[in-house]
C-alpha cells in the first residue's frame, strides 16, 4: 500500500493542498438535498426530450459521424444558438437565479490539451454512439449495454484527474 508522501511524489501532486476548480461554481447560498428535487425533475424530462428527439439512437449518432444525415447536426446547432441566445439574455438584463444570485461567467483560456481531449472525446463518441448527457438517458431506455460506456467515462474521468499534472496544457 502507497503512503500519500509516495503517491505525492509519484504523481507530483500536494494532496494537502484545497482542490481548486477551474470553473467555478459561485453559488453563496447553500442548497439542501431538497432542493436537489427540481434537478432531478428537470433532469427526468431532459431524458424524455432525448428519447423523443432521438438524441439517444445510435443510429442517429453513427448517421451524424458518417455525414449522413443532418438531424444530430441540427440539434446540436440548435443547442448552441440557445445557449448563446441565453448567455447574451442573462448578461443584458442581469438575469438572476431562482435563489437570486448574480450570474456570474469566467473567461477561460485556451490550452492545447482541449484540443486533444476534444479528439478523444469524439473518437469515444464514435465508438460507443453514447457521450456523458445521453448515457443515462440510454441506461434508463432499457440499453444496458451502455453500463459499460458509462463506467468507461467514469474510469477515463479518474485516469485524467490522475495525470491531469503530467498532460499537455
Amino acid at each position: 500500500m502507497n503512503t500519500v508522501k509516495e503517491i505525492e511524489a509519484k504523481n507530483d501532486i500536494n494532496l494537502s493542498e484545497p482542490f481548486v476548480c477551474e470553473a467555478p461554481n459561485d453559488m453563496k447560498k447553500p442548497e439542501s438535498w431538497t432542493d436537489n428535487i427540481k434537478y432531478l425533475i428537470v433532469g427526468i424530462l431532459f431524458g424524455i426530450v432525448f428519447v423523443k428527439a432521438e438524441i439517444i439512437s445510435w443510429f442517429r449518432i453513427q448517421e451524424m459521424f458518417r455525414l449522413q444525415s443532418f438531424h444530430m447536426y441540427g440539434v446540436i446547432g440548435s443547442a448552441v444558438v440557445v445557449g448563446m441566445i441565453s448567455v447574451f439574455l442573462i448578461k443584458r438584463f442581469n438575469i438572476k437565479t431562482i435563489s437570486g444570485e448574480k450570474v456570474e461567467f469566467h473567461s477561460k483560456k485556451f490550452q492545447k490539451g482541449q484540443v486533444y481531449g476534444g479528439l478523444i472525446f469524439g473518437l469515444g463518441w464514435a465508438i460507443t454512439g453514447a457521450c456523458p448527457g445521453p448515457i443515462f438517458a440510454q441506461i434508463g431506455s432499457g440499453y444496458v449495454v451502455v453500463i459499460a460506456t458509462l463506467l468507461s467515462a467514469i474510469a477515463g474521468t479518474w485516469t485524467y484527474g490522475l495525470l491531469k499534472g503530467r498532460l499537455p496544457n
